[in-house]
This record gives structure tokens, C-alpha cells and sequence, in this order.
């Protein structure tokens, strides 16, 4: 039986037009993200229109993704993501488990900020391994830079909506490991009813920009209900990951969701927003007093990303086994954080 969240018993994702956030004007900006954050908090899971992203660079990245992983496996395993530096590169079916003794149905390609200075690299931030496909690492990384940018806009707008300076948390995102997935789920008629495309989880990052290209999501809502997410023209869907939890202490809260098995071939690519590697997550002092004291304790965003990582692709396991790798000090078992660990529930 899925648990009780604090969010509303919402039965549609909230909608919210951000094009405020891009005014000159200051109250128009504060509007908009006080909308932003009624929806963050009242749901988790939000639509935003008003983003601005060109419609070209979308078109120009869902082609490229249909165009990779119609490619053999013997061409795609060349990219494998256990031959690059950073954490980025070929996810293949089985790779990443989420709940030992499970396999999502999906395969995936990761590509990171694409850090290219030898000075500041971190486990999960160096280089991009880029595939030899035509084309591919210009469209892709056009997307990439993009969404990165909304990404600022919308860290402005959740400290906004928090009562904070515009900057509070966008400050802290410079050289961040955020991460974009394209993420192919086949469509095969004989999987089992009960195989999911992804099990559920929340994310471990500060919010999470989806662009999917079928149905298929399911959030949970404040009832314990799995809703779910159709697809909005236009419209990205954000939804809080456990970092932002920890940093507005608790005011918004991470959503659970899943991918339940796919009616037909579907893509999805989820942008992980985090901040840079060696900011400590703690919530923002400015929300703290006596009345309202710190509900979550701190760790080190890259160092919890990476560890969380860590356990859950297979060949950084098998090297974790093999004592190759280590895990960093006080690394957190799989999902361990945010409202979970706050409440004791793992």
C-alpha cells in the first residue's frame, strides 16, 4: 500500500504559465513563482508552459534520440556509459536498478555537463562521451544548454516563492552534475502486466524537467493514489526531487512515481537539476528560526548523487565490489533521503 504524502489528494497535475519569471518587472516575476510554488507544494508535480525553449530544438532532439537507439546493440554498446569518465554514454536494459531483483524496461543514454577543464573534475563531472552519430552532439547538447537555462530561471523562481533573493540557490549552480537522460521504452506485447517501464522512487536531485512523448507516468497524490500524467502540448512536467525538500526544509516535498508497462514505444527526457558538486544540502538558514528548526540533516550534493549511483548501475557496483571504488563518507543506502529519512522510513 503506498504511504500517505503531505501533498493534496490531487487528482490532475497543477498547471503554471512561468512566463513571468522572464519579465523585467519584479511583481511579475514574484506572481508567477508564487503560482510555481503553490504547485510545488501543493502537488510536487507540475505542468509549466511559458518556458520559451524552441519548438526546433525539441523536434531536433527527439529525432536524434529515435535516430541512436534505432542503431544495433553492438553499435550502441560502443558508447557504453562503463567506458566513460564522468557517467555518461550507453545505458542498456538491465543496467540500473532502482529495487534489487527488478529491471526496468528501458535503455537510455546519459549526458552530463560536459566539464572540460582537468582542473575541478569530480566523479560525476568531466567530459561527455559522445557517440560518432552525425549530427548527435550538436542537437543534443543544444537541448542540454536550453534546458539548463530554464533551469536557472526555475531555481529563481522556487527561491523567489520561498522568500528569498532571486539568487539564493541559482548562486550554487555554476558546474553542477546535472544530468539529461534520453530514455527509449520499447513497446513489447509480450512483457509481463506487472513490469514496469521504471519502478517507483523519487529523485535525488533539486527538480527534475520531463519531456515525454507518451503516457505512461504515474505520480502519487496526497491519498496514497497512483495519478495519471497525460501528455500536455507545450508543457514540460517538473517535479521536486529530494534536494529542494531538504533545502526548503520541508515545504516542498518530493513525489513519488513510476512508469508503469508502455501501451506503445515511448521516449522520455528527464533534465536532473542539481547544484554544484560540493554544495552542502541543508535547508536555507534564512527559513529556520525556533518556531520552524532544521528538519533534515546535510551531505554534499555530488558525493550523494554519486554514492546513490554508486548502488544502483551494475558495473559501478561490480567495481565498488571489487574495492576499485569507494563509497564516500557517510553515504546513504538507496533512497535515504529527503522525507524518508526524515521520517525514519528506510
Amino acid at each position: 500500500m503506498p504511504r500517505i504524502t503531505p501533498h493534496s489528494a490531487f487528482e490532475t497535475l497543477p498547471l503554471v504559465d512561468i512566463s513571468g519569471l522572464f519579465s523585467s518587472l519584479e511583481s511579475e516575476r514574484i506572481n508567477a513563482a508564487s503560482a510555481l510554488g503553490d504547485a510545488a507544494s501543493q502537488a510536487g508535480f507540475l505542468y509549466v508552459t511559458g518556458h520559451g525553449i524552441d519548438p526546433q530544438i525539441i523536434h531536433r532532439l527527439k529525432q536524434r534520440a529515435a535516430d541512436y537507439f534505432a542503431q544495433s546493440n553492438e553499435q550502441k554498446m560502443q558508447d557504453y556509459i562503463g567506458l566513460s569518465s564522468n557517467h555518461s554514454g550507453y545505458v542498456p536494459e538491465g543496467e540500473e536498478q532502482f529495487v534489487e531483483g527488478t529491471i526496468d524496461h528501458k535503455e537510455a543514454f546519459d549526458v552530463g555537463f560536459d566539464y572540460a577543464p582537468a582542473l575541478g573534475r569530480r566523479p560525476m563531472l568531466g567530459p561527455n562521451r559522445w557517440p560518432v552519430l552525425p549530427g548527435f552532439k550538436d542537437d543534443i547538447k543544444a537541448y542540454y544548454d536550453a534546458v539548463f537555462n530554464l533551469s536557472l530561471t526555475l531555481f529563481r523562481g522556487f527561491a523567489l516563492a520561498l522568500g528569498l533573493p532571486e539568487n539564493a540557490i541559482s548562486q550554487r549552480v555554476n558546474n553542477p552534475p546535472s544530468q539529461l537522460r534520453l530514455i527509449h521504452y520499447p513497446f513489447s506485447p509480450n512483457a509481463p502486466v506487472d513490469r514496469p517501464g521504471i519502478g517507483a522512487h523519487t529523485d535525488y536531485e533539486c527538480f527534475t524537467i520531463l519531456l515525454p512523448t507518451a503516457p505512461g507516468l504515474e505520480v502519487l497524490n496526497g491519498a496514497g493514489q497512483w495519478i495519471d500524467v497525460p501528455l500536455v502540448d507545450g508543457a514540460f512536467v517538473i517535479n521536486i526531487g529530494d534536494m529542494m525538500e531538504v533545502l526548503s526544509n520541508g515545504r516542498y516535498v518530493a513525489t513519488a512515481h513510476r512508469v508503469r508497462k508502455v501501451a506503445q514505444e515511448r521516449y522520455a527526457f528527464p533534465m536532473f537539476c542539481a547544484c554544484d558538486y560540493d554544495t552542502l544540502i541543508e535547508p536555507i538558514a534564512q527559513l529556520l528560526d525556533l518556531q520552524t528548526p532544521s528538519r533534515y540533516g546535510p551531505h554534499v550534493c555530488g558525493d550523494h548523487l554519486y554514492a546513490q549511483t554508486l548502488q544502483t548501475f551494475r558495473y559501478l557496483k561490480q567495481r565498488l565490489a571489487a574495492g576499485e571504488l569507494s563509497l564516500p563518507d557517510g553515504a546513504k543506502g538507496l533512497s535515504s533521503f529527503g522525507r524518508a529519512a526524515m521520517a525514519g522510513e528506510v
